[in-house]
């Protein structure tokens, strides 16, 4: 049979199980990415050389260089310097690092859009940057850049079966054992695409709505209660 939906529905509870995994590392490792962004953007805009010269290097390094690269370097070359980590650990922190490098770009893309005479009437206000970034700059900068934060969260959750790599039990990883087990890699291999399918389908969807909801809380701060 080409599909047998008794084995399907017997190997369904443990995608599910593994589907939550998959879900944790890309939470995870998109709040680390999105956190880390801002900071690597607002540190690369810096007036002192000694800041933004650094901080643009390491940004093009990790842009540079594969994301499976650098997972394999924090999970196995950390340990060398002493510093060991789990393999949900080391994969998140490295899907982090790679995507917090992209989105330091988009970040600073919007950053950089922001009139200058709002940074001088800042300045006229005798405003701290740290207030200055809080309450004047980062509320303009982020709402243009979500549709491009959102694609990256995309494509970090298409990037999770590279943690297979470092042997975290993931949707693949997962599907690929049940398989080599079964000897039926049809079932378990399709609902793998269905999921992945589904949830950037649902992420491309909360996305807009959260998109349009900062659009109207922008256009009209008073009425976004």
């Amino acid at each position: 049979m080409f599909w047998d939906w008794g084995y399907t529905l017997e190997i369904m509870p443990t995608l599910l199980r593994a589907s939550l995994i998959t879900l944790q590392a890309t939470v995870l490792g998109f709040l680390l990415a999105a956190s880390l962004g801002l900071v690597l953007a607002i540190l690369r805009m810096s007036q002192s050389r000694w800041v933004s010269l650094p901080t643009g290097a390491f940004v093009e390094f990790v842009r540079s260089t594969p994301v499976l690269i650098q997972i394999f370097f924090i999970f196995f070359v950390f340990p060398e310097f002493g510093i060991v980590l789990p393999a949900m650990v080391a994969g998140v922190i490295a899907l982090g690092l790679h995507y917090g490098a992209y989105c330091s770009e988009v970040y600073r893309a919007g950053l950089e859009n922001i009139p200058k005479g709002q940074w001088e009437a800042s300045v006229a206000l005798n405003l701290s940057p740290y207030v200055t970034f809080r309450d004047i700059i980062i509320p303009q900068a982020i709402p243009p850049v979500v549709p491009a934060l959102g694609n990256y969260l995309v494509a970090l959750f298409k990037e999770t079966p590279l943690l297979s790599a470092i042997a975290v039990l993931e949707l693949m990883q997962t599907a690929k054992i049940l398989g080599s087990q079964s000897f039926r890699y049809v079932e378990p291999i399709t609902i793998v695409g269905l999921f992945f399918l589904v949830f950037s389908l649902i992420a491309a969807a909360l996305i807009r709505q959260v998109e349009a909801w900062l659009n109207r809380s922008l256009r009209n701060p008073g009425g976004a209660r």
